[in-house]
């Protein structure tokens, strides 16, 4: 198999035309370079990534795998999303110091609190390693040999590939596995709390407002990096010291007017922009409305609860973040599906992708790519939502489901390897307290008795009463004793005797039958991707979202999201004060932000207008793992933190429309306004570096 010259085709576009993108970093020069320069940027490729020399690429880190972050001063400063931060934030708060409600901010080193588990990552190079990953791959092979080979060789160039003892590599595939590159990487395990405002201020307006503008939530949160006495990546010890940053982001006090050049540099999670329309047709009619109902049907209950409970407020909050956020995401993905005509759009490309196969001489090598799309589909489609309508209901939304399918797990790693019995036992331990920490029988009863009818016809909520799961000691007592007692004791429980058997039916029939039909998909995916590249060589193309670092740009701009409706670019501290409800868990306003805004004490971070901007629009094109990541203003300077996108948008993880898919960014000024104002923490300011790009062009 000769996969693709197509980087030295890549690709010929209008410059003019801003159509979203994921880019890699070390590959901008040329014609993304040119892109964003029509788009009103300064900056250079060498500017953003520069493998020998301080570049923007230093500043970026992958936080805790999940989120971006980005560091904002000399002394390891990092700034994310109040999201982002949020579990560390619950693990600290308790009803004696609810740092949830009433937020934290450090006034000195000492006061900043350490947080076991949580790192953050940046990368030190990039390399395309793709002929040596596909050298002795070729068609003649099954998937699965030509998977062996891959990895054969990818592992061979990983434990030889020259780094720093502290430092890492991995290998990510791009283009559905027709692109290969390494990344060499650094870890730092010692990430301290340094700030977080209450949760009326970064998370106003909760589910109401999530995926939708106009917003007005101050999401952000601050920790740091320490690092050892040589600023090298080290495990948490008091003395450690703040990190001494390759780069860090100065700041700009003069904000952003709709056209300005925005980049966003972060970690996107996954996207999936060159599927077949019988792909999209089938996630946004069949897939997601299933899994939408349940996830409802959970939330339901625990916004009731966490409504009547302080207790299970703080207990619950970031679980139910969790699991609205995929809810209302996935409803917005369909409407945008639906408003952009996007399963159309895709089919008349691919009546395009058809007729160039039958021009370029391709069609006996790729022309049954799309038929065979449709029938695979239709066979995977059914165990596609069974196996997915599992997971939500058994580990996304029900705990004592969750903690059965564990237990099941460690009885099927004991009954093969009884060896492995200390080591799973120690697991699951450590699941049950992780659990229990949260956990409230009441709240996760009701959710079973609402979200187990969308997967079984069997419904016993009596189980509840009968098992020593509810419950952490008892839970932990089923752990005592040697494997065949607790496999015994196990077996005995209510809970795990009712479960049981519709996880086996999970394992031995569901999960092995979407393995089997999905593994042809994967392939004819890969397929796909290499005959587009060969077919139509001048489209423009960028790989997939995989979590790894990416450039992407765009320009600060409005929307009309349905007919006689215009949202302008920029939201202001006027709409905190309209949406205010008070005592409303949602939009509530905090008296000391009331006070500032009735006196006007808005400092140095007012707009020209004499208003304080909170939020911000774009057209980057983000998703899920761009939580976090910087906007950047034409200069390299921070303007903006991304935190979500425009409902309608949602849907640019399948299909980026530039009339409706908007980014959503928190302005710089808000983030300055809320530390120095609201919380008084005059010390951080000083530590970063303030600047005034546009009145120093002046």
């Amino acid at each position: 198999m000769r996969f693709l010259k197509f980087l030295l085709l890549f690709i010929t576009f209008n410059l003019s035309a801003q159509q979203g993108g994921m880019w890699i970093p070390s590959l901008l020069e040329g014609m993304n370079e040119q892109e964003m320069t029509s788009l009103g940027s300064k900056l250079t490729a060498q500017d953003i990534y520069d493998v020998n020399n301080s570049s923007l690429k230093d500043a970026i880190g992958h936080f805790n795998g999940g989120c971006t972050s980005e560091v904002i001063s000399d002394q390891g400063l990092i700034l994310t999303n109040h999201h982002c931060g949020f579990s560390q934030i619950q693990s600290h708060s308790s009803l004696e110091n609810d740092y949830l409600k009433d937020g934290f901010w450090a006034m000195n080193l000492e006061e900043e609190l350490p947080n076991e588990g949580l790192f953050i990552e940046f990368i030190v190079s990039i390399t395309d390693i793709t002929q040596e990953v596909l050298a002795v791959v070729s068609d003649d092979l099954s998937e699965k040999e030509k998977q062996s080979v891959i990895d054969k060789n990818s592992n061979g160039l990983m434990k030889n590939w020259p780094r720093e003892p502290w430092q890492d590599v991995k290998v990510k595939a791009f283009y559905n596995g027709n692109q290969y590159f390494l990344f060499v990487t650094e870890r730092f395990e010692d990430i301290r709390l340094v700030g977080a405002p209450p949760s009326s201020i970064g998370k106003f307006g909760s589910d109401t407002d999530n995926w939708v503008f106009p917003r007005h939530t101050g999401d952000f949160s601050m920790f740091r990096i320490y690092a050892d006495a040589n600023n090298r990546p080290a495990k948490y010890s008091k003395d450690n010291k703040p990190y001494k940053p390759k780069h860090f982001l100065p700041i700009s006090l003069d904000g952003v007017a709709e056209g300005d050049f925005t980049m966003v540099f972060g970690f996107p999670g996954r996207t999936n922009e060159y599927l077949p329309a019988v792909a999209i047709e089938h996630i946004t009619k069949e897939f997601n409305p299933t899994n939408i109902a349940i996830r409802e049907a959970a939330l339901k209950v625990i916004d009731a609860k966490m409504k009547t409970s302080d207790d299970v407020r703080i207990k619950y909050a970031s679980k139910q973040a969790r699991i609205a956020n995929a809810w209302k995401k996935w409803i917005g993905e369909n409407l945008g599906i639906q408003k952009s005509n996007a399963v159309e759009k895709r089919r008349a490309f691919e009546a395009t992708f058809t007729k160039a196969l039958k021009e370029t001489g391709l069609e006996d090598k790729y022309g049954t790519i799309l038929p065979e799309f449709d029938r695979l589909y239709k066979e995977f489609g059914p165990v596609n939502i069974k196996r997915r309508n599992f997971i939500e209901v058994f580990l996304v939304t029900n705990e004592l489901m969750q903690m059965t399918f564990r237990a099941y797990q460690m009885e099927q790693m004991i009954t093969g390897n009884p060896e492995s019995f200390e080591k799973a036992k120690e697991g699951m331990v450590s699941r049950l307290k992780s659990i229990h920490k949260n956990y409230d029988v009441e709240v996760d009863k009701g959710v079973y008795k609402n979200v187990m009818p969308f997967y079984s016809n069997t419904v016993d909520a009596s189980i509840y009463d009968n098992s020593a799961f509810t419950n952490l000691d008892s839970a932990l007592k089923l752990l005592e004793g040697d494997a065949n007692s607790v496999i015994e004791k196990l077996n005995n429980d209510a809970a795990y005797q009712y479960a049981k058997p519709i996880i086996a039916e999970f394992y031995n029939t569901i999960d092995k039958e979407y393995q089997e039909k999905n593994e042809p998909i994967t392939a004819l995916q890969t397929k796909y991707m290499t005959a587009l590249m060969k077919a139509l060589p001048n489209e423009r193309y960028f790989p997939d979202a995989n979590s790894t670092l990416r450039v992407t740009y765009g320009q600060v701009r409005g929307y009309a999201p349905r007919d006689a409706v215009y949202y302008n670019p920029v939201s202001y501290l006027d709409g905190v004060i309209e949406k205010y409800v008070p005592g409303d868990y949602e939009f509530d306003v905090p008296q000391k932000l009331l006070d500032l805004y009735k006196t006007k004490d808005y400092g140095q971070y007012a707009d020209s207008n004499g208003k304080v901007p909170v939020c911000f629009l774009g057209t980057n094109h983000t998703t899920g793992g761009n939580s976090g990541s910087p906007a950047i203003d034409a200069h390299g300077n921070l303007v903006g933190l991304n935190f979500d996108r425009v409902w309608e948008g949602t849907m640019s993880d399948m299909n980026y429309d530039p009339e409706i898919c908007r980014n959503i960014m928190v302005d710089l000024r808000y983030v300055l306004f809320i530390v120095d104002k609201y919380a008084g923490a005059k010390h951080l300011i000083e530590e970063m570096t303030l600047v005034h790009p546009k009145k120093n062009k002046q």
